[in-house]
């Protein structure tokens, strides 16, 4: 029987699960391990999904069945309620646990957790690769709301390197950043939800192409996610009515660390060349 903590084990599994599993994995681990312990029926309902599909995902797991996963649930609760736990600090240390900025900042802590523990390292490390290949030109295209994201990603990669193209987030322009693409170029999309039929529409052309697609999506996986492996699935909620971008950017950022690494020496070059055309246009105060 494999070992372990029920949420170990769903890290584990992640990248064997189908949707539905994905999503009903989602759903125990919001509320762990109290989201597991209702009935099959009540579990499958809270994650929309069928008993069949807790049934499967449950054997994956290694457990013979319902019961048995329940029993390690339990087991695992009971051992959280007996271990001293102490108090823990609060973000905003003059402002009540219920306060929004403790809240909100718990909320977002969690989420980063999450989403770094189901990251393959794999992916990640063949995402930088591409994008630090010289021989590839690099696209990058964002939504309604994820379009600061990507003219973030744009500004610093332009700096790191040559070749860097920001698409329009009009879909009536995208055919002329289409039409240079070539096979093995990268385009770097990111589509959360709502997802954008427009975007989808990009990213199936690009891939009829040959370009190779890096997408940062959110924790239920944008439909863009068939057309690639290269994914990166961030935990986006938050109290809030608007979903929260903090783990995409610190992924982003992340990925932007590597791949400066990965090419320093014309990196350094490119950003001396900036330094240089910044001080001659005196666009910036400089205090010496």
């Amino acid at each position: 029987m494999a070992s372990g903590t029920i949420v170990e084990r769903l890290q584990a599994k992640v990248d064997t699960l189908t949707r539905a599993e994905r999503q009903l994995a989602d759903t125990i681990m919001e509320n762990y391990p109290v989201s597991g312990l209702g009935s099959i029926t009540s579990v499958a309902g809270k994650a929309d999904v069928s008993t069949p599909t807790v049934a499967r995902l449950v054997q994956k797991l290694g457990f013979k069945g319902f019961p048995e996963f329940q029993e390690q649930l339990r087991k695992e609760l009971e051992a959280t309620l007996s271990s001293p736990i102490a108090k823990h600090d609060k973000w905003a240390g003059d402002a009540p646990d219920a306060h929004i900025l403790n809240r909100f900042t718990d909320a977002v802590m969690q989420n980063i957790k999450k989403s770094l523990a189901q990251i393959d390292p794999a992916v990640f490390d063949a995402s930088c690769n591409l994008l630090a290949d010289n021989d590839r030109t690099v696209y990058v295209v964002g939504g309604r709301i994820t379009r600061a994201l990507a003219d973030y990603f744009f500004l610093h990669m332009q700096v790191i390197r040559p070749n860097v193209t920001l698409i329009q987030s009009i879909s009536n322009a995208w055919p002329h950043y289409l039409l240079n693409m070539k096979k093995g170029d990268v385009i770097v999309i990111f589509d959360v939800r709502r997802y954008e039929n427009s975007t989808l529409m990009l990213a199936e052309m690009a891939a009829e192409k040959g370009a190779e697609i890096i997408l940062l999506t959110d924790q239920w996986v944008s439909p863009i996610g068939k057309f690639t492996d290269l994914i990166f699935g961030s935990r986006i909620v938050v109290p809030s009515a608007w979903d929260s971008s903090v783990t995409s950017m610190l992924l982003l950022e992340t990925i932007l660390a590597e791949v400066q690494s990965l090419i320093w020496p014309q990196t350094r070059s490119r950003m001396q060349e900036l330094e240089s055309m910044f001080d001659e246009t005196k666009l910036f105060r400089k205090f010496t």
